[in-house]
């Protein structure tokens, strides 16, 4: 589906008057990442995924920040009126989610931030660095995103991941635009929001995994702790890519949650 404004692409299930839960994916992801949680909640929610901007059928920013995105997804939210959204961000998704709520407070029922950190450090620290080094340097030497797929794939997960999972990670993978991957890396860089982690005020699960080298558990729960009502749940075993490598795993931690914002709300 596009938005009326043509300028989003999405993924939908559920009854539109349902509350709106809005999945966002990682700088390797799709919509279509998010298709076996579409299914599971779409009972429950107007289960929503987006492509982000310059992702799929959507259409690219003229500059690409963290700020830019989270701007972007304030007018995917208001181009499907969805009023008082749940937003599940999986990692550069949860920086993106974690930027548009210091600037819209109170316009989320509840968030997920999903195997990601508050901050990306200095923009030219000598980790920062290294790690776009290692990531777009292959792409330099004539690598494309199609034959890198398996092997960036490979190193995010972790014991024993689902085959099919990994089959639509790696076709996700494949699919990025390099421009789009290279942009959204670059977007990374000085993104810091460590300061206002204190002022979320809506309910909050972060969910990591254990064995993911990108955003630790030790890291993401020491996050938690600066959040006033956050929840955290780490899966056994589990890399960085949680919903498809251990999809029933992840899927019960979120459909924990959900039903306690249900209740409290």
């Amino acid at each position: 589906m596009i938005t009326k404004d043509g300028r989003f692409a999405y993924e939908a299930a559920g009854d539109p008057d349902a509350t709106p839960l809005i999945f966002l994916h990682g700088i390797g992801g799709a919509a279509r990442a998010w298709r076996q949680q579409l299914a599971r909640f779409s009972t429950q929610f107007r289960a929503i995924a987006w492509d982000m901007p310059g992702y799929g059928r959507s259409a690219s920013l003229a500059s690409v920040s963290i700020a830019a995105l989270a701007d972007a997804l304030q007018q995917f939210i208001e181009q499907l009126g969805a009023a008082k959204p749940i937003l599940v961000g999986h990692s550069i998704g949860g920086m993106i989610v974690q930027k548009w709520l210091a600037q819209s407070p109170k316009l989320a029922r509840a968030i997920v931030l999903a195997q990601t950190s508050p901050a990306f450090g200095k923009a030219d620290g000598d980790w920062q660095k290294s790690f776009i080094a290692a990531r777009l340097g292959p792409l330099d030497r004539g690598e494309t995103m199609k034959s890198l797929a398996p092997s960036l794939v490979k190193e995010l997960v972790g014991d024993d991941p689902d085959p099919k999972g990994m089959e639509l990670a790696r076709e996700c993978m494949a699919s990025v635009p390099e421009a789009s991957y290279r942009a959204m890396m670059l977007a990374l860089m000085g993104f810091d929001q460590r300061s206002t982690l204190r002022d979320i005020s809506v309910p909050t699960l972060l969910l990591s995994g254990s064995r993911d080298n990108n955003a630790p558990a030790p890291m993401m729960a020491k996050t938690a702790t600066f959040i006033p009502s956050a929840e955290y749940v780490e899966l056994a075993g589990v890399g960085h890519l949680a919903n498809l490598e251990r999809p029933d795993a992840f899927d019960e931690a979120l459909g924990r949650f959900l039903n306690s914002v249900a209740t409290k709300t």
